[in-house]
């Protein structure tokens, strides 16, 4: 495990140093968004495309791997909506908890970190699971917090969530990447050197947007900000394993990656829709940063056990 961490230590410690900065003004907030925007829109872009544009969807789709993350998600998810409805939280607060509880920063953090971490094969296993986040998940809760408010269902909100997905550079560089390696075709020599230079930003100022945008982070309700934290380190990674390596067949190093992604702290983008729709943003800020601090020791345990 101490050889694990070690591994680990640069990539948190790039977190630490965007943090330091933030913390002493070095970098502002207007400085992090813009950085963020940069890693969002192009660096990871880049990465993500030349990434799906290796890769065969054929060979790294599993329905296994799909249903065994889907029902460790869901589990965990009812669990965390059912322990907020208990103690009083209104329905949209409820499904926000929830959805803090079980979307890791798989983006900004896993894609760069396990790829290094556990081979250039961990990038098919990511992409589902980013894929199932980002279109499942987040889309579930869109539909949940607009027809509570609203009082019912409508087609106008099925509109938005396509417009939102197709908006999203994710998985607009992932499709894009895809379809470019169906073809069969090989990159132009300067198209993939100017996608390597770019995706090779990625890595660094990610961890360094991540670290600098927690600096402008206070710690508010906190109780229930380290439950979900509990339940984004701890419950969703156990789920999944669970799930993945005794209830699904899923191959067993997919199913590796599939726990490791899984133990990944609360996203930053969680904080971005709770302030979008005004619904518990500061707990979902504090468990962002009490997830992000813990993680450094519960991530270098989970790759440990994924890698043996």
């Amino acid at each position: 495990m101490l050889a694990i961490f070690l591994k680990t230590l640069p990539f948190f410690a790039v977190i630490g140093l965007g943090y330091g900065a933030g913390r002493v003004r070095f970098f502002t907030a207007e400085a992090t968004a813009y950085l963020t925007k940069f890693v969002f829109y192009f660096a990871l872009s880049a990465m993500l495309f030349g990434f799906a544009a290796n890769l065969d969807l054929a060979e790294i789709f599993s329905w296994a791997f799909v249903c065994a993350y889907l029902l460790a998600s869901t589990l965990v998810w009812c669990l965390v909506v059912g322990v907020a409805l208990l103690r009083g939280a209104k329905p949209e607060v409820a499904a926000f908890e929830a959805h803090t509880g079980i979307i890791g920063n798989v983006g900004f953090l896993g894609i760069p970190m396990l790829t290094l971490l556990l081979g250039p094969a961990a990038v098919g296993p990511v992409l589902l699971v980013l894929a199932v986040d980002l279109v499942v998940f987040s889309s579930v809760l869109t539909l949940l917090v607009v027809g509570f408010r609203e009082g019912r269902m409508s087609w106008g909100i099925f509109r938005v969530l396509g417009v939102g997905l197709l908006k999203n550079p994710m998985i607009v560089s992932v499709v894009l990447g895809m379809a470019w390696g169906a073809t069969g075709w090989a990159l132009p020599a300067p198209a993939n050197e100017f996608m390597v230079m770019l995706g090779a930003a990625a890595t660094p100022c990610a961890l360094f947007a991540i670290g600098a945008s927690l600096a402008g982070r206070s710690a508010e309700r906190l109780e229930v900000a380290a439950w979900l934290s509990f339940a984004k380190l701890v419950l969703h990674p156990a789920a999944v394993a669970v799930a993945a390596l005794v209830i699904f067949p899923v191959e067993r190093y997919a199913a590796g990656v599939m726990v490791a992604a899984a133990s990944l702290p609360v996203a930053g983008n969680v904080f971005i829709l709770a302030q979008h729709f005004g619904v518990a943003p500061q707990r979902v800020s504090t468990a962002i940063l009490i997830s992000t601090a813990f993680s450094v020791l519960t991530v270098t345990a989970v790759i440990a056990f994924v890698a043996r």
